[in-house]
């Protein structure tokens, strides 16, 4: 199963309006949204779910408020949520001005986000 095209052109299109330079990266069958090299969000494909997650990386002040609400999970992916990540159902995102929420979120946050460092390339 791939990730949710439909909602990658949604992300697209809101970046865009926005006026946010983001890339994108496909990572382990989903797709990944970076601004200023920084991820932002991205689209995961959760089986135990069964659907398309939207990632979305809001930071841990805004974690506490939007984690309790019904459509947003912790980010876990190897047994120990990570901190400042949620996972938003398909629900949370379902009308275009709740998805805005969420990218002005990310958006807000990822200028105090640290960048990872750059892997070394093997000769």
């Amino acid at each position: 199963m791939a990730y949710d095209e439909y909602l990658a052109d949604r992300i697209r299109r809101q970046l865009k309006e926005k006026r946010a330079p983001f890339s994108e990266i496909k990572m382990m069958g989903g797709l990944c949204f970076k601004v200023d090299n920084k991820m932002l969000c991205g689209i995961h494909i959760d089986k135990k779910y069964g659907d398309s997650l939207l990632m979305a990386r809001i930071g841990e002040d805004a974690y506490e408020k939007e984690i309790s609400k019904a459509s947003c999970l912790p980010m876990d992916f190897t047994g120990r949520p990570m901190r400042g990540y949620i996972f938003v159902t398909p629900e949370g995102f379902d009308s275009e001005d709740n998805l805005s929420h969420y990218l002005d979120l990310c958006l807000t946050f990822n200028p105090l986000a640290k960048a990872s460092k750059p892997k070394k390339k093997k000769l």
